[in-house]
């Protein structure tokens, strides 16, 4: 298993950063365009506990379904998305949201496992990872105004 995190401070309160975070929707808004992310589950999206959400990705050319379901749902704190049916054998994605220095700190935690074991993982998966996050980063920035810390 390996862990990523990412902290980015977003110069605006939990009321509003949170409901941003659990729309589904908005997940595409902060993917970059080289993912070809589409949320398949129709909108709106009534996200609680239990809730699982459908999207399709193609990355490298190759096309990959995703299920995801909301094991964890405390609003306007956390929640977890785990997946379900998709391109890892483990992804377990923790956003935790604090209020901090008149905004939210915003704490991505991503545990996850590869089908191609460490090799894979260190070589492609992990480089992808943080080039999306990266993108997702730069997004924030654009629509929050924020800085970040992390890998």
């Amino acid at each position: 298993m390996t862990t990523f995190e990412r902290n980015t401070w977003l110069g605006s309160p939990r009321a509003k950063v949170f409901p941003f975070f659990s729309d589904a929707m908005n997940l595409q808004a902060l993917t970059p365009d080289w993912v070809h992310l589409q949320v398949l589950t129709p909108a709106p999206i009534q996200v609680r506990q239990g809730t699982t959400i459908e999207y399709k990705m193609r990355i490298r050319g190759f096309p990959f379904y995703w299920q995801s379901e909301i094991t964890v749902w405390e609003p306007i704190s956390r929640f977890i998305d785990e997946q379900r049916r998709g391109p890892y054998k483990v992804w377990i994605h923790e956003h935790r949201f604090e209020d901090r220095d008149g905004g939210t700190l915003a704490t991505d935690r991503v545990t996850y496992a590869t089908a191609g074991g460490r090799f894979v993982e260190r070589i492609i998966v992990g480089a992808q990872l943080r080039r999306i996050f990266d993108y997702r980063e730069q997004r924030l920035k654009e629509m929050f105004g924020s800085y970040a810390t992390g890998p």
